[in-house]
């Protein structure tokens, strides 16, 4: 449980980056929008753990820069513009069931009834929040936030393939690192000089980069190692709850018995996938249940008569009586 509230801080500020994408950054600057998210976060984890890639973590820093960084940042920003905040992130419930399915083929993690069963409820919740009759959905934005939710699920299993015996914070580093100096020359080829931004833009970008990125980023890709991919999975639809919540309160949104009645399902399909306890104790070296049997004795000539009492005892020294 300790990892699993580690992990839960990622998809919850990940559900308040919808909103502060929507309100406070330029709408028409999706690239430099990504990489001015990504560059400083990786700058400011590198300066924590000063390591450099070694190996073969210079081509899987690239890789996994480009899918869980450039492109993912990209399509979220656009969907952040172009969709509800509720919307928006309510479409990245469907990452459960496709980590899983990801999972299953590249890291050999079949998903257990509970985690299905979990996925399930909780994207049951999802569709009673998604359904709630909102006006101006985009077509395109929804396409983004789907290419979104398949590129982030098929990167994140990566991570958790390719991240044994890394320092977790070293290759979130390397990954927003590689992901930002991708972005910078498509965006100054794109979308030209960097957008002029004004004092409420830059406190959101500093939010946007150090804590719903850097700190974010630490946080779920600790729990990829430590955790089965269904479980993070599932951990994730704390997103939409996050960004139907956060519209409620800061935007007096209406909350409706629908809605309440989707986050009951999400929270119960989160604790439905959560690790049993049983798993805890599975590295820890086991007692038998049952006493074992004794070496087998030697065999020997039935003796011709019953032993006296006094001789059937077992001594410190010599041969083991027959009663022994």
């Amino acid at each position: 449980m300790r990892w699993v509230g580690l992990t839960a801080v990622a998809p919850v500020a990940w559900g308040t980056n919808y909103f502060v994408t929507h309100e406070f950054l330029p709408a028409d600057s999706p690239l430099y929008g990504a990489a001015l998210r990504a560059l400083p976060a990786g700058l400011v984890l590198l300066a924590l753990r000063r390591q450099r890639p070694r190996g073969a973590w210079w081509w899987r820093s690239a890789v996994l820069g480009l899918l869980n960084v450039s492109v993912f940042f990209v399509l979220v920003y656009a969907a952040s513009q172009l969709l509800p905040t509720s919307v928006a992130s309510t479409v990245m419930a469907v990452s459960p069931l496709a980590m899983m399915l990801i999972a299953w083929f590249l890291v050999s993690e079949r998903p257990g009834i509970r985690h299905l069963a979990g996925a399930t409820l909780g994207l049951g919740g999802v569709c009673l929040m998604l359904l709630t009759g909102a006006e101006g959905v985009s077509v395109p934005g929804v396409l983004a936030s789907v290419a979104a939710m398949l590129v982030s699920s098929f990167g994140h299993i990566l991570t958790k393939r390719w991240s044994a015996g890394a320092d977790v914070l070293a290759s979130t580093a390397w990954q927003l690192t590689a992901g930002g100096l991708f972005l910078l020359p498509v965006a100054a080829a794109v979308e030209g000089p960097v957008p002029a931004l004004s004092t409420s833009a830059l406190l959101a970008f500093g939010y946007v980069s150090l804590v719903a990125t850097a700190l974010a980023f630490a946080a779920w890709f600790t729990g990829l190692r430590h955790l089965p991919a269904g479980t993070v999975g599932l951990i994730g639809l704390l997103n939409p709850v996050t960004g139907v919540l956060l519209g409620t309160v800061v935007a007096q949104e209406v909350l409706t018995a629908r809605q309440l009645s989707g986050l009951v399902l999400v929270l119960a399909g989160v604790v439905l996938g959560r690790p049993a306890r049983a798993n805890r104790r599975e590295d820890r070296p086991r007692t038998p249940d049952v006493a074992l049997p004794s070496a087998p004795v030697p065999s020997a000539p039935a003796p011709s008569a019953p032993a006296p009492a006094e001789r059937c005892s077992c001594r410190p020294s010599g041969p083991p009586s027959p009663c022994a």
